[in-house]
Formats: C-alpha cells, structure tokens, sequence
C-alpha cells in the first residue's frame, strides 16, 4: 500500500501545477491532502475525487480556509471528521476512516503564529488529540497519522534552531508535545528510516528565496503506531516536488 500526505495550500490552485502530476506518477493507493481551501462542491469535477474511487472532504465552515480531504482506492469501513469538538469540524481539521489493518487521521494541525487566542487553540487541539489518540490505542487500534502538524520536532528538523527557537511550530512546549506524542506508541516514519539525516525539510517559507536555499522546516509527517512498524517498508519526504509552500511525504506499507 502507498500512501501520501500533502498539504498542497489550495487544491484548486495546486492540481494543475503538480497535483495531477503526482498522482499520475506515484499511483498512491490513498492520498491525503491538507489545506485544500474548498468545499469539494467547488472545484473542477476531475479534481473533486482525483480519480480515486472514494473521497472525503472535511471543509470549514469558512470558505477558502483550512480543511482536508482523503482520497482512497481502498473501501474505508467507516469514516468521521471529528474527534467529538465541533471547533476542529467547524475549521475542517480532520478526517478519520478505519479500514482494516489501521485508523488513518488526516490532519491538519493549528497554526498558532497569528496571536495568543491561536497558540492557545492550537495547545488545546494538541491535548485534546493526543487523548483521544491514546484511548484509541488502548482499545488495541493501529493507527496512521499524516498531515501538516505544524511542529518541527528536532533541531535538525528545521534551517536554523538557535534563530528560529521562540517560533510558533518549534516553541519549546510544541516540541516536547512532539516527544510525548511519540511516547503514547507512534513512530516517525521517516526518522525511523534516517534517524540522523539533516537538510530535509517539507515547508519553505514564500519570503526570501527559502526554498531555493532550502530554509526549511520538517512539519508533514508519517507517523505510525509501533505494531505497524513491521508493516512499513519505506518513508520518503519528496522535496523536488513542486505546486505547494510543502511538499508530499510518501511511505509504503506491505499488509
């Protein structure tokens, strides 16, 4: 199984500029897209379900803001986009289908730059996933969880950790939620595989060049839960991707 998450910073915009052309090319078995900025009914049928035979769009209540959506070869058994706060479903922060290996979380974290009530928004949305995540685990789920989460984890996970250490997505509280996460149960994929490697980032600022001196940051991630790791055969961020501020992380899975 293949699987791809992006947050492509608007599906109408990105799919003509490498969207498209990232599934022609990969053939992803499921792919989730973050901040897709529409309501399905929005944009162009070709790109309302990508090609894949089921799609699921959880979009806010804002037009041309947040939401997420999933598109999947796979039949989910069952699919919700919620995790029982209707402030995240108002915001189109999550979509959550169960097939039968897995649970996979479409999500797209807060960004909490903007001020203090949005750092405290996203601090709640940090407490309150991370307890669900945790019941869910001790009812003897495997889960997958992708998206943008909005936190560099590590000092090699971002350009600059001394410059950037009282930034919103690598504040001191962000990270050490990113090691508790961790230690519920769940694995990052691609550190799993390069435990060490630096200069790998999947988001670049629009101001200054940043990607082009690749002045980036890790915040889309893979992570699975440890029974899973079995399963999984390969994780790789896919930098030269273009059409999006980010770029897709894939990983693939043998059931």
């Amino acid at each position: 199984m293949k699987l791809i998450t992006w947050n492509v910073n608007g599906i109408r915009a990105s799919y003509g500029k490498g969207l498209h052309q990232l599934v022609q090319q990969f053939q992803p078995d499921i792919l989730c897209l973050q901040e897709t900025k529409a309501h399905r009914e929005q944009v162009e049928p070709v790109a309302q379900n990508l090609g894949f035979g089921h799609d699921f769009w959880s979009s806010a209540e804002r037009k041309g803001y947040s939401s997420v959506a999933t598109f999947s070869h796979i039949h989910p058994i069952k699919v919700v986009k919620s995790i029982d706060c209707p402030d995240y479903e108002r915001e189109g922060r999550i979509v959550w289908s169960t097939y039968e290996n897995f649970d996979l979380y479409n999500i797209y974290f807060p960004n909490g730059g903007s001020g203090q009530e949005r750092h405290h928004f996203k601090q709640k949305f940090l407490k309150d996933l991370a307890e669900h995540l945790q019941f869910e685990i001790r009812k003897g789920r495997e889960i997958i969880v992708v998206g943008d989460y909005n936190i560099a984890h590590q000092p090699i996970d971002v350009y600059d950790p001394v410059l950037l250490a009282n930034e919103s997505g690598f504040l001191p509280e962000e990270r050490q939620w990113f090691s508790q996460f961790l230690e519920l149960g769940f694995v990052d994929s691609y550190r799993h595989f390069n435990p060490d490697k630096r200069d790998v980032y999947s988001w670049w600022s629009y101001k200054e060049m940043s990607r082009v001196k690749n002045r980036g940051w890790r915040i889309d991630y893979i992570c699975i839960t440890r029974g899973l790791v079995k399963n999984l055969k390969s994780c790789d961020v896919l930098m030269q991707q273009e059409g999006s501020d980010h770029c897709p992380v894939i990983a693939e899975f043998e059931f």
